[in-house]
């Protein structure tokens, strides 16, 4: 099967592929973003935890290091599960990367809607309604392209 060749590229290799995915990726994403009722808020939701400031006044140079850096984070996360999975798996296959690929999903839906959501500064509960749908849209369109291009490259490399 063909995704039985993502095991044989290394590591060292892999890591890569999956942070030049992720830069892709998040500039799709901040293409969707900007095209979803309270979609453009996530990250301003970061920088509001991270300075106390109110959602709406938050900085905006904050909160796109923090989205840039979460998104480059996220595609290297991508990688090591993956390969967690096909250890776990016994290889590569397409359940590893399907499974991999919704465990990322509901990791980064159920992270922000815990955890900075609920400390964002201004944010009531019919606006954190809006922010995690557009939240949610964003991540999956995320995801929609950091995974194939990150398979994709790396079964080029094998």
């Amino acid at each position: 099967m063909v995704f039985g060749e993502l095991a044989s590229v290394p590591a060292v290799f892999r890591f890569p592929i999956g942070l030049g995915a992720a830069v892709v990726a998040v500039f799709v994403m901040d293409w969707i973003m900007a095209r979803v009722p309270e979609g453009t808020t996530p990250p301003y939701v970061a920088a509001s935890v991270l300075t106390g400031a109110h959602v709406d006044r938050a900085p905006g140079r904050l909160a796109a290091v923090a989205h840039y850096l979460a998104g480059l984070g996220t595609g290297l996360l991508f990688t090591y599960f993956l390969l967690g999975a096909e250890w776990l798996l016994g290889g590569a296959s397409l359940l590893s990367v399907v499974s991999v690929t919704v465990l990322l999903y509901v990791l980064m839906i159920t992270f922000f809607v815990a955890v900075p959501l609920p400390r964002a500064s201004g944010v009531d509960a019919s606006r954190r309604s809006a922010i995690s749908r557009g939240w949610a849209i964003a991540a999956a369109g995320y995801l929609l392209v950091l995974v194939p291009i990150s398979v994709g490259l790396t079964l080029l490399v094998s």
